[in-house]
């Protein structure tokens, strides 16, 4: 495996030089600023080292794998940040968005629907919502297809992206704006109760409603499926389909949260290219390096 920074290490390196800047600046509001900046220099140097020290043990595992828990960890830290240094909330006007286009609020006109089944299902269907996106990516590894960097810089940037988008708009959802005017508790039948507590668990402090990481990713993740089956992209339809009713009926999102997660994911799609392609022109190497070499690593 050649040494140098391939596309995805640009974007990730990148992203943590903006938010470890954006740290510094606010450093007087954001708790343990110091360590946070130390974590990030450190994050960048293990990418680094990986990146021109292939001898490394467990480097090429590393280098393919390693986007999955930056991001998460990035996820995480984006709640820390807005909550420290934006003060401004916007579900207010996300909600008369909603209201100017349907005249009504969605998730209370969507009660007429509810019944424990469905939600029972839908729930379900949003908290697949990770494993399916990923799925995508086993299926390149497995197959050791060489668009499995592509597919993983796709993600990448649809994750980083919309976690920036979050930082300019910050917005809980409907759930907690519209608590009052909804007039039917959910419920479902078995898995409801312990899948929506283990995801408010994960996900309740963060401010990760506008746009719709849902809507974005699930998009990103069937367009790539097209490209390598059919009876899978159908599959994925069916998903997508299904988990854009599921963020409103559940009361996660807004619906102008899912045009702005469906438009973000054109721009990632016909952007990505030329971000990934640009790093390639000053690096020879990444270009002869398929996936499919898996087998010779």
């Amino acid at each position: 495996m050649q040494r140098g920074l391939w596309p995805v290490d640009w974007l990730l390196l990148s992203y943590l030089l903006f938010i470890s800047l954006l740290i510094a600046g606010f450093r007087q509001r954001i708790a343990d600023a110091g360590v946070l900046l130390m974590v990030h220099a450190l994050a960048g140097l293990l990418i680094a080292a990986y990146a021109f020290l292939p001898q490394l043990p467990g480097a090429f595992y590393f280098r393919h794998i390693y986007p999955l828990p930056y991001v998460f960890a990035c996820y995480r830290l984006m709640s820390v940040l807005i909550r420290s240094i934006r003060e401004e909330r916007f579900d207010a006007l996300l909600a008369d968005w909603d209201r100017s286009f349907w005249h009504a609020d969605p998730t209370v006109w969507l009660e007429r629907l509810q019944t424990p089944a469905l939600t029972e299902g839908l729930q379900i269907v949003y908290a697949l919502f990770v494993p399916v996106v990923l799925a995508v990516a086993v299926i390149l590894w497995v197959q050791k297809r060489e668009d499995f960097r592509s597919y993983a810089f796709l993600l990448t940037l649809g994750f980083l992206a919309s976690y920036l988008l979050y930082l300019l708009v910050p917005a809980r959802g409907p759930r907690y704006l519209l608590d009052g005017l909804q007039t039917r508790p959910l419920s479902g039948l078995w898995l409801y109760g312990p899948l929506r507590h283990l995801l408010d668990v994960m996900e309740s402090s963060h401010y990760d409603c506008f746009p719709s990481g849902h809507a974005e990713m699930t998009l990103l993740a069937w367009w790539t499926v097209s490209r390598i089956s059919k009876p899978l992209s159908a599959f994925y339809l069916v998903y997508t389909a299904l988990i854009l009713l599921a963020t409103v009926y559940l009361r996660y999102h807004y619906t102008v949260d899912l045009a702005a997660g469906a438009a973000l994911a054109g721009l990632v799609w016909y952007t990505a290219p030329l971000f990934e392609r640009a790093p390639v022109r000053q690096d020879k190497h990444y270009q002869h390096e398929p996936t499919r070499d898996f087998a010779h690593s």
